[in-house]
């Protein structure tokens, strides 16, 4: 139910989606945050602004004023005092507040000018401009004459009345306006405190409201652009991914769901296009298996043909020949003083055919048989595989007088029989096409790299070079029967045996000594293993 409202969900905005590829839904998506988050930190820091604001007007302006305001009122209620005392004392000792109160008057006085800045303290410093007028009148009209007057007493005492010396009652009601300047002061001071102090509040809770609206910005945004990024490119690539592993597990007709963004999109055609390739390369493949495992029956059921064959090739073809050479040779022995040259001639070649189609029939059958013996391979000594293969030749070998040096052959994995008949092969034809003197043949082994390099050389009557490849083809002669013996088929069993094993040989056209140089390669076997005898 959920994958259908998602796919109704896409299918909705699915121009819109797949409009944008994934790297241009992150950068729509980065940028939504960055603009998110620069309008949260413009806000934030407008709010910081005025909480900084608020704040120094409450600790550095309206603080210090209502404490320079206190001092003032404090300073001129001293001054009063000593002003009084010293009039009716005329001790120079009540001038000490009068004298101090008039240092702390100015201070305070210059304090408020300094710190009375802005538009909101404009009540403040007319408040503070009465304050100061009223102590000036204050000062000019009664304590400045009653100082002078008291001094001008002298000793007198305090009913000596001195001429020109205000009277108590004027002092009294100058200071009242002093007292009346200093509690509007302090009532507009108050005021402007409270409201700086409900400013500061308002600016705090607007810093925490602002916070608060950026965290639900960032945090809009962020889901925002996670649901954006879900539907154009993650929950694509999920159905994407899950498709991609049922055809991974061989449901090549399963088709590609395409949504998401455009990329996604034409990742999802490249998908389906390369299941619709798979789909009918596999098509294919099934039909060639199908044409191979027909061709497989019908191989099988020709080998069998041929198995047939070599049955009957090596009984039934061969029966008839050996009795067309046995009654030859009987009209030979029982006819003999009735038949002339001619006919004894014609008996000998009939004789020789059969022979020489007993010997092609059974050339052909070893070289079938190449390949279809045991499939183990067991290791077997080089040395001995030689001598069963000159063991062969003993008569040969013993006719011609040939010299055979052969050096120390490596083990070999391979089937005895067929390694011997290489070697067999090889060394009867340097025997078969010598020279004039007495055979001589040389078997060496080298290794090379991950191959041994054996090489068989005779000094016979040798081999051209053009003809270094025709010779290892099938009844393939280079001289005519009567005068070298064969059927054509020996160098062709070797190739056959040596491919068999994994190896290769050829007529080396470059050996720069003269000699007929036949060279093949075997796999190198790198073991502990003991050869078995041969």
């Amino acid at each position: 139910m959920s994958d259908e409202r998602e796919r109704l969900t896409e299918a909705q905005a699915g121009p819109l989606v797949r409009r944008f590829t994934t790297s241009q839904w992150f950068a729509l998506a980065a940028s939504a945050l960055a603009f998110v988050t620069a309008v949260g930190t413009s806000l934030g820091v407008i709010a910081i602004v005025r909480l900084t604001d608020a704040r120094n007007t409450v600790l550095d302006r309206n603080g210090p004023a209502v404490l320079a305001q206190l001092q003032l009122a404090t300073a001129l209620i001293d001054q009063e005092s000593g002003v009084r005392g010293y009039a009716l004392s005329g001790r120079e000792l009540f001038l000490d507040p009068y004298r101090s109160g008039r240092a702390v008057e100015r201070a305070q006085l210059a304090t408020l000018a300094r710190v009375l800045t802005g538009d909101d303290m404009a009540p403040v410093r007319r408040d503070t401009a009465r304050v100061r007028a009223s102590a000036a009148a204050w000062h000019r009209r009664y304590a400045m004459p009653v100082i002078a007057g008291v001094r001008a007493r002298g000793t007198g005492g305090a009913a000596v009345r001195v001429p020109g010396v205000p009277p108590p009652s004027l002092g009294r009601h100058l200071f009242d306006d002093v007292r009346r300047a200093l509690a509007r002061q302090r009532v507009t001071l108050d005021r402007v405190r409270t409201a700086g102090r409900t400013r500061f509040r308002h600016t705090a809770s607007f810093l925490t409201a602002t916070f608060v609206a950026i965290v639900l910005l960032i945090g809009i945004g962020i889901a925002g652009a996670l649901v954006a990024l879900r539907v154009t490119t993650t929950r694509p690539l999920r159905r994407l991914g899950r498709s991609v592993r049922r055809i991974a597990r061989g449901e090549f007709e399963h088709g590609i769901e395409r949504a998401g963004a455009r990329d996604v999109v034409e990742l999802g055609d490249d998908v389906d296009s390369m299941r619709r390739q798979i789909a009918a390369e596999l098509s294919s493949l099934r039909e060639a298996h199908e044409q191979l495992d027909e061709q497989a029956r019908e191989l099988a059921r020709s080998n069998a043909e041929l198995e047939q064959f070599a049955y009957v090739a090596s009984h039934d073809l061969q029966e008839p020949l050996r009795k067309v050479a046995s009654f030859c040779q009987l009209i030979e022995q029982r006819y003999v003083d009735e038949l002339d040259d001619r006919g004894r001639q014609y008996i000998a070649f009939a004789v020789d055919g059969a022979k020489r189609m007993q010997q092609l029939i059974n050339d052909l059958l070893a070289f079938s048989r190449v390949g279809r013996g045991a499939a183990e391979q067991p290791l077997v000594a080089g040395d001995d595989v030689l001598r069963q293969a000159l063991a062969s030749l003993a008569e040969a070998i013993a006719e011609s007088g040939a010299q055979i040096d052969a050096g120390p052959l490596p083990p070999l994995r391979g089937e005895p029989a067929l390694l011997a008949a290489v070697f067999q092969n090889l060394v009867g034809n340097a025997l078969k096409f010598h020279g004039e003197g007495v055979p001589h043949v040389a078997i060496w082994a080298e290794r090379q790299g991950e191959e041994w390099l054996v090489s068989c050389a005779d000094d016979g009557i040798g081999i051209e070079p053009q003809y270094a490849e025709r010779i290892f083809m099938i009844f393939q002669r280079l001289h005519p029967k009567d005068a070298y013996a064969g059927t054509g088929i020996g160098l062709a069993m070797c190739r056959k045996i040596v491919e068999y094993h994994g190896g290769r040989i050829w007529l080396d056209t470059d050996a720069s000594d003269g000699r007929t140089t036949f060279r093949f390669t075997l796999p190198a076997i790198d073991t502990d293993e003991e050869p078995v005898p041969t």
